[in-house]
């Protein structure tokens, strides 16, 4: 079996556990998962099973889109719900003021990563430290909020709810959105609750829940649900090769004679044989005026 399987995972659930789970219903070893969520958030996890794995390194550098729940008012150690009150201070609600605090945060932006984040610093993670109650410096990193759109604001009494949707690049923590948001405002905000809804090419509207996955396992129907690899790398031109060159491709010896190629030396470029399979991820080069492929990664058995 080799493919991407997306997943909901629960929450409560670290991401390692539905790794762990997948492997012992399948007896698969070679599973790995494409991006970390916290233990308390959901949403979309993409698996990569088998020769996908290869694809792990390009799913760090794919945006994020998430759900946001916020209660305004509240700060706490961690920037979510699962740790200790920092501090409590009424809100007195003003719609269009939290609207437009919250609009600052988008466009390239400066963040510092959180205590309880798995960031390394000296060698050590970051939440281990915490754990100790050592705090230390971190360096703010650039990163892009695309957007933002506030669903609703509620006004729960002394601590409103603040819901949004939000797309954001590589390396963003909502938690420290959330908490930088109170912080402008004056009183204080952290992340109530989070569920991811998209990484990349991938979205939530198209995966599944671990209990469809036992389900369609046990009924020989899960095959349909594993995605082809060649999704991660759309973004890149393709070229057909021909069965005497696809032999020399697989074989790990560079292609010539490919006129057809529209792209430039030194990227990447999708393979695919006359059958319309996916083999795997070249390097375009240009030897001589002529246009020729490297293999880069085979995602087939030779």
């Amino acid at each position: 079996m080799n493919g991407i399987l997306l997943l909901i995972k629960p929450p409560n659930m670290t991401s390692f556990d539905v790794i762990a789970w997948l492997r012992k219903i399948t007896g698969i070893k070679k599973i790995g998962h494409a991006g970390t969520l916290d233990p308390a958030a959901c949403g979309l996890l993409p698996v990569c099973i088998g020769k996908a794995t290869k694809t792990l390194p390009w799913f760090s550098e794919f945006d994020k889109s998430y759900r946001v729940e916020m209660i305004l008012g509240i700060a706490t150690d961690t920037y979510d719900n699962e740790g200790n009150i920092l501090s409590k201070n009424p809100v007195k609600l003003d719609k269009s003021l939290i609207k437009s605090v919250i609009f600052e945060f988008t466009g390239e932006i400066e963040q510092t990563p959180p205590m309880y984040s798995a960031v390394k610093v000296g060698g050590r993670r970051l939440y281990e430290l915490a754990r100790k109650g050592i705090e230390v410096e971190r360096k703010p990193r650039r990163i892009t909020i695309y957007d933002i759109d506030i669903l609703d604001i509620k006004d729960e009494g002394t601590y409103p709810v603040v819901r949004f949707d939000v797309k954001c690049s590589k390396g963003t923590y909502i938690r420290s959105l959330c908490n930088d948001i109170g912080i402008k405002l004056g009183y204080g905000a952290h992340m109530s609750f989070l569920i991811r809804t998209g990484v990349g090419p991938f979205s939530l509207a198209d995966a599944v829940t671990l209990e469809e996955i036992e389900k369609r396992l046990v009924g020989g129907t899960l095959e349909p649900l594993i995605r082809a690899p060649d999704i991660v790398f759309s973004g890149y031109p393709s070229v057909v090769l021909e069965q005497k060159d696809l032999i020399r491709f697989v074989n790990g010896a560079v292609v010539f004679g490919l006129p057809g190629i529209n792209a430039e030396a030194g990227s990447y470029i999708r393979v695919y044989a006359e059958t319309e399979r996916f083999i795997g991820l070249g390097t375009v080069l240009c030897v001589n005026g002529e246009k020729a492929v490297k293999p880069e990664k085979l995602f087939i058995d030779r």
